[in-house]
């Protein structure tokens, strides 16, 4: 069985974390290139860790490193913390497509990225509109396989204080399992599992199939 390169980019929020933990305790994982803005606070002592340091948006400089098997995208922010809706694309459309656009024509098979509950490029929501058009990029470009997960809320324990976004979580644990929020380390272990499945064309996980999809 051969074993592969990963790169993940957004190791450094919630479900980018949990990528980490995973793709590094795989055996079928003998590199993992991490790209990120800055070195990890805490770098896991592993042999087959790469960190790549770049700003995203000069992603082209390090582009011939971006050689890999498989890519897990878990880049994202919120509006609030962007700061205004053009940073916010920047990040959660303009820095995924570039990250896919250069990562495929380097020969990578599987791209897998993080969307979102109710993603449509047709939805009245600045947030979910965004998201409905990274999805139809990713599509266009004719990956050989592509994962897209849309959770609904992501359950974990962030490293920023989000108190609206916990108290949602927790009000939100007994509704119906497609609004229910989703542990951060299913939404990782869905990406893995699938990744390493790399089922031919575009595989969409919605929130409820999620933990599901994690478990193999």
């Amino acid at each position: 069985m051969s074993r592969l390169t990963a790169i993940l980019a957004g190791a450094t929020g919630l479900v980018g974390g949990e990528c980490l933990k995973g793709l590094l305790a795989s055996r079928r994982y003998e590199r993992v290139i991490v790209v990120t803005r800055r070195e990890l606070d805490h770098p896991a002592r592993s042999g087959k860790l790469e960190q790549v340091v770049v700003d995203f948006g000069q992603l082209g400089k390090v582009r011939d490193r971006l050689r890999g098997d498989h890519v897990f995208c878990a880049l994202g922010t919120t509006i609030r913390k962007a700061g205004s809706q053009a940073r916010f694309r920047e990040v959660d459309y303009e820095y995924p497509i570039r990250l896919a656009r250069f990562t495929l024509g380097n020969g990578a098979q599987h791209f897998s990225v993080v969307s979102a509950l109710g993603a449509s490029r047709s939805s009245p929501f600045f947030y979910s509109r965004v998201k409905g058009e990274l999805e139809q990029g990713l599509r266009r470009m004719g990956w050989p396989s592509l994962a897209i997960v849309r959770p609904s809320l992501i359950a974990g324990e962030r490293t920023e204080a989000r108190p609206l976004e916990r108290a949602s979580v927790q009000l939100m644990r007994f509704a119906p399992a497609t609004w229910r929020p989703v542990a951060a380390s299913d939404i990782a272990g869905a990406m893995i599992a699938t990744a390493l499945r790399a089922p031919p064309g575009v595989t969409v996980i919605e929130s409820r199939d999620i933990p599901g999809a994690a478990a193999g």
